[in-house]
Order: C-alpha cells, then sequence, then structure tokens
C-alpha cells in the first residue's frame, strides 16, 4: 500500500525524523488559517500517489494566506497523470541550501534490505542512476543487524555526504530505518533530505510503500487506505477474505493456488489472441480450501464485474479434493440463486489431480445448464475465450 506525502510525513515524525510542520486540506478556503498559521508563506502540494508533481503544477509556493488559498484552488481537482487531485498539504517553507536523496528499500533479487544515498537528490533517483551512477550509493543492509550507527556511518561515507553533515544524516538514517522496520515497510525514500539556511538536516518530502501481509500487526495501517481511490469490487473481496486483483479483460479467472492461477492468466491470455483479442478480468486465488461459501464469495465477485463474459475455474486438487471442489461449485451456484443472484454468465471448468474423476461426475450430475467441462488447461481457456468473445 503506497502512502500520501503527508501520511509518510505523520509517520516521519512518529519515529523522530525531522520534518516541517504540515496540514492536509479538501477545500480551498481550509488553506488559509493554515497559511496564517506558517506566518503567511506555504508550500501547496498536490497529493497524488505518483511522481512529477512539481513539473505538472501540482507544486505551487504561495505568498500569503489569500494567495494559498488561490494556489489551493488550482490544484484540488487536477489530472496528474490520471490521478485526480482530492487533497492538498500545506507545508512550512524551507531555506533550502542543498538537496540530497535516501531510502531504504526490499532488494527481492538479492534477498536482503537495501539503503541508497545520493548527495545529488531533488531529481528522480532514475535520472541519476542512469546519468551518474557513482553519485548514488547503494549498500545492502543485514535484517538481523539493521541500521546501526556505524551501518548508517557506511552509508553516509559510499554517498560522500559533507563532513559538516555526515553525523546528522546518519542520525536520520538511523530513524528512517527505524520507520521501515517499524511500520512493516517496503519502501522508505526522502527525496529531497535537505540542508537549511541553519545547517538542519530536514526531510522535504517523502514516499513510503506498506507491506499488506504485514496488517494481521498493523491494524493502524487500515485507517491509512485510500478507500475512495480502492475498486469497488477489490474492496469487496477483500472483505470476504479473497484474494482478488481486478485486470482489464473478460474472462473471469478462479484457481486454488497463486502460481496455478497465474499460470491460468497466461493461457487465457495466449488463448484469447484467437478469440477477438480477450484477456483475463481478474486474479483469484481461492487457496487450498474451495468450500461452497468461499466458492460463492468468489463466483458472487467475478459474476458481479461488468466486464466478465465468462469465468473460467482451473482447479488441482491436492490436499483439497476435486469432489469437494465440484460440491463447492455445485453448492455455490444453488447459494447464489437462492440470494437471489442468478447465474447468466458461462461457467468453464476444469480438475485435474486428487479424485479429479469424482469431481467430474458430481459436474455431470448436477447438469447445470451454464457449466461446461473441459478436461485441459488449454482447452478450457480456449472455451472460456470463446464463449466471452461471443
Amino acid at each position: 500500500m503506497d502512502l500520501f506525502e503527508y501520511q509518510a510525513r505523520d509517520l516521519f515524525a512518529k519515529h523522530g525524523v525531522p520534518v516541517l510542520d504540515g496540514d492536509v486540506i479538501e477545500t480551498p478556503e481550509a488553506a488559509r488559517a493554515i497559511a496564517e498559521r506558517f506566518g503567511g508563506r506555504a508550500v501547496v502540494k498536490a497529493q497524488v500517489k505518483v511522481g512529477g508533481r512539481g513539473k505538472a503544477g501540482g507544486v505551487k509556493l504561495a505568498a500569503d494566506p489569500a494567495d494559498a488559498v488561490a494556489k489551493a484552488e488550482a490544484i484540488l481537482g487536477m489530472d496528474i497523470k490520471g490521478h485526480t487531485v482530492n487533497k492538498v498539504m500545506l507545508a512550512q517553507t524551507a531555506d533550502i541550501k542543498e538537496e540530497y536523496y535516501v531510502s531504504f528499500l526490499l532488494d527481492r533479487t538479492n534477498r536482503t534490505f537495501l539503503a541508497m544515498a545520493s548527495v545529488e537528490g531533488g531529481v528522480e533517483i532514475e535520472v541519476v542512476a542512469e546519468e551518474n551512477p557513482d553519485a548514488l550509493a547503494k549498500i545492502p543492509v543485514d535484517a538481523n543487524e539493521g541500521c546501526t550507527p556505524a551501518k548508517a556511518a557506511e552509508i553516509v561515507a559510499a554517498a560522500k555526504f559533507p563532513a559538516e553533515i555526515a553525523d546528522q544524516v546518519a542520525d536520520v538514517l538511523v530513524k528512517l530505518w527505524k520507520v521501515f522496520i517499524a511500520e512493516d515497510a517496503l519502501l522508505v525514500e526522502v527525496n529531497p533530505l535537505i540542508k537549511s539556511g541553519d545547517g538542519k538536516i530536514i526531510a522535504l518530502d517523502g514516499k513510503v510503500s506498506l507491506d499488506e501481509n504485514a496488517e494481521f500487526r498493523q491494524p493502524h495501517h487500515a485507517e491509512l487506505e485510500d478507500k475512495a481511490a480502492a475498486n469497488p469490487l477489490e474492496a469487496a473481496a477483500k472483505a470476504k477474505g479473497l484474494n482478488y486483483v481486478k485486470l482489464d479483460g473478460e474472462v473471469g479467472i478462479i484457481g486454488n493456488g497463486a502460481g496455478l492461477v497465474m499460470s491460468t492468466l497466461d493461457v487465457v491470455a495466449y488463448a484469447g489472441e484467437e478469440h477477438g483479442g480477450v484477456k483475463p478480468a481478474n486474479f483469484l486465488d481461492i487457496g487450498g480450501g474451495a468450500s461452497a461459501e468461499v466458492m460463492a464469495n468468489g463466483l458472487e465477485i467475478i459474476l458481479g464485474d461488468p466486464d466478465v463474459k465468462s469465468v473460467f475455474v482451473n482447479v488441482f486438487g491436492g490436499i483439497t479434493a476435486c469432489d469437494a471442489v465440484a460440491n463447492g461449485i455445485v453448492q455455490a451456484l444453488a447459494l447464489l440463486e437462492e440470494k437471489g443472484e442468478a447465474v447468466t454468465k458461462p461457467l468453464v471448468v476444469r480438475l485435474d489431480g486428487n479424485n479429479a474423476e469424482l469431481g467430474r461426475k458430481i459436474l455431470t450430475d448436477a447438469n447445470h445448464p451454464l457449466v461446461q467441462q473441459v478436461d485441459t488447461m488449454d482447452g478450457a481457456a480456449a472455451r472460456a475465450a470463446e464463449l466471452a468473445n461471443k
């Protein structure tokens, strides 16, 4: 889950990272009192989860409270790279002397954590990495040791921060690491980290991505979710405990196991090339326990997607046998009918693995008019794509 800048700033402040005062608003007039609190001048910043706000006109300096209202009015409602600005953050102005970059992130390739730092901040870090790679220090951070003062000093030295601010930057790194670990983050980034006119180091902007897999131990993170921007189908699936992601396609997908579902997406996309270019409509992993209720919940979400024209249920029986899955499908269809949610879209079912023959017999005996069985994964994908194209 990516956070807005103001949310990242609040987490930084919570863990002692030096930040400037700021407040978030949703109406232009609310900017007046905040600017007055700051002494008149304020920076008005669009709150969108995308870079390049400044170039798009989403960051403006207000000279006085009236100007802050005008700037807020100009930014609210803007479209920045497909993101509508619904909130702006007013922040104190800063006397910027130097701009730097620091971050911690999960390095999946090398299976470790990584610190990155550069004395060339304030621009997109990808540009620095491409045009002047030597200016970007990359230091692995051991998960067991973390960013100790000694490791922070190593990062500062590798990035060649000036000696007069080295201790301050190291202290910020230690506190940012605390944010990274305590909040179960995948990325904590400050760009720019500035040196002010009085020599202080301040986090002027922040980017934080949180690991949604850690929700069970971070209940307060639910308050940070941007529910207004959430896909309603994904929100409904989440409420039902389903692992669902909406995609841009027409064939609904249900499978048991993330690997199988990912393979199913590829097979359907390939088959769709022969049938009008149809594509997978979603990722939905029902896991190992395909009970009638779980199957009904999954079907309810997928059938509720107006883009879906057909559904492909692809199950490999393992711990949960295919006969249990088949019973789940039959009972799920009955449950949906009982709830008044008529099933009108065709289902293509492929069962393989443990008790596959019995599972197929159960579906055959049920003889539901919208359920079709295909023995192979490729054949079932092709049939689902064909039905979606009709």
